[in-house]
Parts: C-alpha cells; structure tokens; sequence
C-alpha cells in the first residue's frame, strides 16, 4: 500500500511541476504581450508595493524571489534602466542598498495587474486538464492547511 501511495504522490507532483512549467511559460508570453513586463519584474513590482515605503532590501527582496544575489542585482539594474525602480544605499545599513519602487514602476503595475490575473484564471481554467486541476486542488490545499497551522501556532492565547 505504502508504495502505490509513493507513486500517486510522484505522479501528483510530476502533474504539478509540468502543468506548472506549462502554465507559467503562457502567463510570461501573455504578461510580455500585454504590458511588456517579464514575470520577474512583475513579480518584484509586486513586492515592492506592498511593502512599507515600497522599498525593501535588497537580501530580503532575494529570498523572497528565490532568486540568486547575481541574479536580482541583474533584475534590477535591468528595471532600474528601464525607469521600473530605483536603487538607493539602505539608511540602516551602509553597506546594503535597497529597491525602491518608481512611479513608472507602479504605473507599469497597475496596468498590468488586470491582464495577469484575466490570464492566471483564463490559464487554469482553460489550459490544465482534470489531473492536473486534482493534483494542484491537493497541493494547496495541503498548503492552506499547512499555513493554517503555522498562524494558529504562532499565536499565542490570551489569558
């Protein structure tokens, strides 16, 4: 039972990374079509505003993307000559610098908000067949409960 149960999981997972490859290739072809925006720089416009200030470290910013420190400091001298944000040495820490979201930068986000999301719902709907809509189904819902959890225990009961 044990070893039917590990192959459905790796089924599940292989159905997942390749629905999940398959799906965020259309949604950066789309993101590019409509707004000129690659996924990481939406991805880094996103983060800078919903953070205080819309600005944020540059190691924080990092681990947030998963990204390599070579390659966001490629991501964002690469918005930078765009006019997407700007790179300002960190008031705490002389030596760090932090990402600062632009005007334009936000401009840019706003405009492409709506089309990624109509896309994210026209691609999940239209794109993933029935096992992989089950598989992903699992695995947030997995996650949800997982997230759940964390926030319950982290907090903390009142007396």
């Amino acid at each position: 039972m044990s070893e039917s149960l590990d192959r459905q999981r790796m089924a599940c997972w292989r159905a997942y990374i390749e629905s999940s490859q398959r799906l965020f290739t259309q949604l950066e072809d789309d993101l590019r079509a409509d707004s000129e925006l690659t996924f990481a720089d939406y991805h880094v416009l996103v983060l800078l505003s919903e953070a205080p200030g819309q600005r944020l470290r540059m190691g924080e910013l990092a681990s947030r993307l998963v990204f390599s420190p070579s390659r966001l400091t490629y991501q964002i001298t690469t918005m930078q000559k765009r006019g997407l944000v700007a790179r300002e040495a960190c008031p705490v820490d002389r030596r760090g610098s932090e990402a600062v979201l632009t005007a334009a930068g936000l401009l840019a986000l706003r405009e492409a908000a709506p089309h990624h999301l109509r896309s994210v719902r026209t691609h999940l709907m239209d794109d993933l067949d029935d096992t992989e809509v089950a598989c992903l189904t699992r695995v947030f819902e997995r996650l949800g409960r997982r997230l759940r959890a964390d926030r319950d225990a982290s907090v903390t009961p009142s007396e």
